[in-house]
């Protein structure tokens, strides 16, 4: 499935901001074979984010992950965001000047407080498959 078709709103923009950050971080460190856009390592990085913010459970009111109370990173993938973080962060203003903006602005705004049950992405999009069938 693609990315827009099960993500949406500002999880979707969290996941092209990460993606524009790997890219910036594998052109700079790897080097990628053919016309492939990331290497191997960084391509399983960015479908273990899509899972993540697929899973995250507030949903559509997902703070950014150096704010936020619920760790669902593994240690060693946290490990590996924050390093391409902290490499692409600087280097995402003269490229992607809007996504950089909105990305410190929503750094900015406060964090919710406990995450309803079941309004992760995965939850609402299970619930609306399981209506549909029912009907």
């Amino acid at each position: 499935m693609k990315n827009e078709e099960i993500l949406g709103g500002k999880l979707l923009r969290e996941f092209n901001t990460i993606s524009a950050m790997v890219e910036i971080y594998c052109r700079a460190h790897h080097t990628a074979k053919g016309d492939i856009e990331h290497c191997e390592d960084c391509q399983a990085f960015l479908e273990y984010a899509h899972t993540r913010l697929d899973r995250c459970p507030y949903g559509q009111q997902k703070p950014t992950c150096n704010k936020c109370p619920v760790h669902c990173y593994k240690p060693h993938m946290k490990a590996k965001a924050k390093e391409i973080m902290i490499f692409a962060g600087p280097r995402m203003l003269l490229p992607h000047p809007i996504m950089a903006i909105r990305h410190l602005l929503s750094e900015r705004s406060p964090v919710p407080g406990k995450p309803p049950a079941a309004s992760s992405n995965r939850h609402i999009r299970l619930n609306k498959n399981q209506q549909t069938n029912a009907s």
